[in-house]
């Protein structure tokens, strides 16, 4: 009996053991959509071993900040021009794991109702880093409001434009803060997880938006000596899950578009 009892008492142990190995893995994210799709996952990963940690963050430089200096494991927030930038300014080794969504760039008013209403001098904010403002420009080239020196600069910027026929003021502002100050400008370029954050609906509330083509694939996201560990292998092929493709599909409606 009392030989039974060790065994049992030995089983459980090891049961507890294996609960409480479990490797943690630690992801800085935007909260919309990034986070809820991490949460998403959470479960899933956990019967694969891995307690997934999700740390909410509201600007773009941190979650990158963290991953660099090894506090966090990975990120979950910016798309590749984004991440190649960042590494030339800051010397940072980050690198893609893998892509799973774009989220289509809008252009958003308070004022008007569509980019014609637009008039001589109004005033247009975007956003004040180099690739999501290039991105900005570039998507008002499209729609026909401006043109630039090069068409196919990712980080031009106002000083790039060389032909403006409205007139149009440029205000160049961190990207959180645009919907913010939606009611302060004509037009405001707004990355779509803060459009979301903000209840705009891109699909109905933009008025011009990217097509699913976007070339700004939203990457899972890790320091370089670490992208092939088993944990973020598993978080990548979560990402990529058939799960994730209906959850992103039945949630976001368009505004959030898979990329796999």
């Amino acid at each position: 009996m009392n030989l039974k009892k060790t065994l049992v008492g030995l089983a459980a142990a090891a049961t507890f053991s294996g609960a409480v190995s479990a490797e943690e893995l630690s992801v800085a994210a935007t909260p919309v959509p990034h986070a809820e799709i991490l949460e998403f996952v959470k479960p899933k990963l956990a019967e694969q071993g891995v307690e997934l940690d999700v740390k909410v963050f509201t600007d773009y430089v941190q979650p990158n900040v963290q991953v660099d200096q090894k506090r966090m494991d990975a990120n979950f927030f910016q798309h590749q021009p984004y991440l190649d930038e960042f590494n030339d300014g800051r010397g940072t080794n980050l690198v893609s794991v893998i892509g799973v969504h774009v989220e289509p760039f809008g252009a958003y008013s308070s004022r008007i109702d569509s980019l014609d209403e637009l008039k001589d001098g109004d005033t247009v904010a975007i956003p004040n880093d180099p690739t999501n403002g290039g991105r900005a420009l570039l998507l008002l080239q499209k729609a026909g409001l401006i043109t630039l020196e090069d068409n196919s600069k990712i980080t031009a910027t106002p000083r790039d434009i060389a032909e403006n026929p409205k007139n149009l003021e440029f205000k160049e502002l961190e990207a959180a803060t645009l919907p913010r100050i939606l009611n302060q400008v004509d037009l405001a370029l707004i990355n779509t997880n803060y459009a979301l954050e903000a209840g705009l609906k891109p699909t109905e509330d933009a008025l011009v938006i990217e097509g699913a083509e976007s070339p700004y694939v939203n990457i899972l996201v890790a320091h370089e000596d670490r992208a092939d560990e088993e944990a973020i292998q598993k978080l990548a092929e979560a990402l990529t899950s058939e799960d994730v493709r209906s959850f992103i599909e039945e949630n976001y409606e368009g505004a959030v578009v898979p990329a796999f």
